[in-house]
């Protein structure tokens, strides 16, 4: 993600974590500066200022900065390049467009204009892959329905056999998380795919000829889609059969939040559960509680599989036959808590104040 929407979403996390989430990060814990200096520089907390003059910016205006975001919606597959769209600071027809299209896709309320749920969705950290591939049966040009699972172009998925291999990098890791740790995580994100599908993966010590590799990459790593820091994209991954699944190396990945207090820490187990979903033929969800939802927050966790994911997947691979749907239907219902819609709730207004209390004062 571009290093002005980093700068914002850093700002908004420290202050909604302050007054919201005391209770679950301890007050005596300190700011992790070491892992966030790409995400959040002191001096530079005045960008959250300036964010407020896109709220509710009506066609026709010209606003600083507006760029970016058409730069954004670009990446992600939702405002196409043509001579007509050369990114200036105006907001045009197209502009306008690409952000209805970005609200029906993920679900978001479909006003037209940058309100303040649309804002916080761009400044989340996310996955880098497109939203805009295939969804269900129809074309991106002839979306009926939102909130179902999505496939990438041609549906493909993966035919070689009913087992298959991956392997971790040998060379591309990071140094603070033991392989056990890595390992342990890969294989329950795994498991949980293949307790729904027809397909087992095994773990192989040979990476450079396993079906699924996955590695830790900084930066410009050579596939097209160069990483960009601390709590921008976090993760992406290619469709069926290529196999890559690649991480940031600059984010500071977490396997356990007991231990890890980082205030911008990646719940690893979440990300990779994610990418799987891809490595196996999924494009992006617009059901916010699906694995295959493109942002997670940080210090967040989504590693349970919900019913739109087990319904994309086995509408490429099939059920697995030792999968029960009312069991699972019942795991599901007991994860929806209250607690869990009051957080989101609370997240959602917390935003909103901070955010006027900086337009207005």
């Amino acid at each position: 993600m571009f290093p002005f929407f980093r700068y914002y979403l850093f700002f908004f996390y420290l202050l909604s974590s302050v007054f919201l989430f005391s209770s679950v990060f301890p007050a005596t814990t300190p700011l992790d500066f070491t892992t966030a200096t790409a995400a959040f520089d002191a001096s530079n907390n005045y960008v959250w200022r300036n964010f407020a003059r896109f709220l509710d910016a009506g066609k026709g205006s010209e606003v600083t900065g507006m760029s970016e975001l058409k730069k954004y919606l670009n990446r992600f597959g939702y405002l196409p390049v043509s001579p007509e769209n050369n990114f200036s600071d105006f907001v045009d027809d197209q502009f306008v467009s690409a952000l209805i299209l970005y609200q029906k896709r993920l679900g978001l309320s479909v006003t037209g204009k940058l309100d303040s749920e649309t804002i916080a969705s761009i400044m989340s950290p996310r996955c880098g892959m497109s939203d805009l591939i295939k969804i269900n049966d129809a074309t991106t040009s002839t979306i009926h329905s939102t909130r179902r699972y999505a496939f990438f172009n041609g549906q493909p998925r993966w035919i070689r056999g009913s087992t298959l291999t991956y392997a971790l990098s040998p060379d591309y890791t990071i140094e603070y998380l033991t392989s056990s740790e890595i390992r342990n995580v890969v294989r329950r994100s795994f498991s949980r795919w293949s307790a729904v599908i027809p397909l087992n993966f095994t773990e192989s010590l040979d990476y450079e000829s396993s079906d699924i590799r996955i590695g830790f990459y900084q930066g410009d790593h050579g596939d097209g889609e160069a990483f960009d820091g601390v709590l921008g994209v976090l993760a992406h991954a290619f469709s069926p059969e290529n196999g890559r699944l690649h991480l940031d190396a600059a984010e500071r990945w977490a396997v356990d939040f007991e231990k890890e207090k980082s205030k911008v820490a990646v719940d690893l187990e979440s990300v990779v559960t994610h990418e799987i979903g891809h490595v196996l033929g999924l494009a992006h969800s617009a059901v916010k509680e699906a694995v295959m939802y493109p942002s997670l927050s940080p210090r967040g966790k989504k590693v349970e599989l919900r019913m739109d994911d087990v319904e994309g997947v086995q509408a490429l691979y099939g059920s697995n036959p030792n999968f029960k749907l009312d069991s699972f239907l019942e795991s599901e219902k007991s994860t929806n808590t209250g607690s869990s819609n009051t957080t989101n709730f609370f997240s959602f207004f917390f935003f909103s104040l901070f955010f006027f209390i900086f337009v207005w004062f």
